[in-house]
């Protein structure tokens, strides 16, 4: 008897210690969770969705289809505030600087529209030097072009009636007159743009205009994120403290032009409005692409 109510009381004892071991991982399942959530919502917080971001009205701004028949905007003439006191020392000072009126593509161009104008001009297609993963991925013809160097981009703006916008052409159109970081304000929201990381939904590149939420003042796609985009200017480190106030252009002729507007693969910081970056004129990447600019008629 005395061993029958061992057992029995092994039997009971292994049962509880089975439901409270049960009871335990519950509770910490559930505290688990509840951490999960707390930390979304604090993300959440400090960084903002699209959904955030109010409805803009951009039919006050005029457009015009290009020679090759893509849209353009128009950016109106007048001052804006350039650079950054914040940011790179080639971002600094901080300076007023006044346009005349331009047109610039609402949208980048994409592999679709530059294979046409490499098959009517006998160049050769893009090649993709260094990409880590399947290249099928980023060549579909409705991405952004890249792989292109900046002779290629001025060559093909040329071809369509066009040209590279200056440095301040592209930065205006991008903020608008306002010291704003990124199209949309100052604060950056996710997924209004497509850089580094898959939170936006895109791992890689992504067909132009695919973030309503990220436009810029004038009604401009992806002028942060996608690809970065060449511009017409030559790099100098410091021509910000001594560029004219009316109409800049950028130094000398020289092997260094600037890229702007960050890219898939940027983080946040490095795709705010005012960052430059400088590279070879001779370049290709699978981050830079094109946008082209027009004279008012």
């Amino acid at each position: 008897m005395e061993n029958k109510g061992v057992l029995i009381g092994s039997i009971i004892f292994v049962f509880a210690s089975f439901f409270l071991m049960i009871g335990l991982l519950g509770y910490e399942s559930y505290k688990a969770k509840q951490m999960k959530e707390l930390a979304a919502s604090v993300k959440s917080e400090a960084r903002p969705t699209a959904s955030s971001v109010p409805f803009h009205d951009f039919s006050m701004y005029k457009t015009k289809i290009g020679d090759e028949g893509r849209e353009m905007v128009q950016i109106p003439e007048g001052p804006f505030t350039m650079g950054s006191n914040d940011g790179d020392p080639d971002e600094a000072p901080e300076h007023q600087v006044y346009l005349k009126g331009f047109y610039l593509d609402r949208k980048e161009v994409t592999q679709d529209e530059y294979m046409r104008f490499a098959k009517m001009t006998k160049r050769a297609k893009p090649r993709i030097e260094v990409f880590d993963d399947d290249q099928s991925k980023i060549l579909k013809p409705d991405f952004s072009a890249m792989s292109v160097s900046w002779d290629e981009a001025s060559a093909y703006c040329k071809w369509a009636g066009k040209r590279l916008p200056t440095e301040a052409e592209w930065e205006k159109a991008g903020r608008g007159e306002s010291k704003r970081k990124y199209p949309w304000g100052d604060k950056f929201i996710t997924n209004a743009s497509n850089v580094d990381g898959s939170e936006d939904g895109y791992k890689y590149l992504a067909p132009p205009g695919s973030f309503e939420a990220g436009r810029s003042p004038y009604g401009l796609y992806d002028m942060t994120g996608n690809v970065a985009e060449w511009v017409e200017d030559s790099y100098d480190e410091h021509y910000y403290k001594k560029s004219p106030f009316r109409d800049p252009k950028g130094p000398e002729n020289a092997d260094l032009k600037v890229v702007r507007g960050g890219s898939w693969r940027e983080t946040e910081h490095n795709a705010r409005l005012s960052k430059r970056f400088a590279a070879k004129h001779w370049r290709t990447d699978v981050t830079i692409g094109i946008r082209c600019a027009s004279d008012l008629e």
